[in-house]
């Protein structure tokens, strides 16, 4: 999964996270994708603290999943987020794997949008402590491709 910076963790499906057949839940996706996105925004230090503290909150406008498979009790998953965008709005791709045979579950994205705390206006443009924050983590920006904030050569 490429995109400008990436993060994976890896989770065993617990009990409460499953239906009385023992497969996972398909709203439990959208948490796995939340813990994956937090330890996202914690590596380039901007988590949900550090937003909240920047006077920007970043409210989801726009997911999308799909369900490839099941996932069981006890199973051990890759969650994988990705930043693809983040100069107009913030998308993140998820891709839910099995630890072992590496096939995908299930996959999607969030879009999220920066809205001034203050005024609660929709920021059209991400604010420039959010643009500092990833700048500082990637060198070599495509100028090609200014409006998705695409990089080249950047792996993590």
């Amino acid at each position: 999964m490429k995109g400008i910076i990436s993060t994976e963790i890896e989770v065993v499906i617990p009990f409460h996270d499953v239906d009385s057949m023992g497969i996972t839940w398909h709203g439990n996706y959208l948490r796995y994708f939340e813990v994956a996105r937090c330890q996202l925004l914690d590596k380039i230090d901007y988590g949900y603290r550090a937003m909240q503290n920047s006077g920007y909150s970043w409210p989801i406008v726009d997911l999308q999943i799909k369900y490839v498979q099941s996932s069981t009790f006890d199973q051990k998953v890759i969650i994988k987020a990705a930043i693809v965008e983040w100069e107009n709005r913030l998308k993140i791709n998820y891709q839910v794997l099995d630890a072992t045979t590496r096939k995908r579950i299930t996959k999607g994205y969030t879009i999220q949008a920066a809205v001034d705390m203050q005024t609660q206006e929709l920021c059209f443009v991400t604010p420039d402590i959010f643009q500092h924050k990833i700048a500082a983590l990637i060198a070599d920006v495509e100028p090609s491709s200014p409006a998705t904030g695409s990089a080249k050569g950047i792996s993590q």
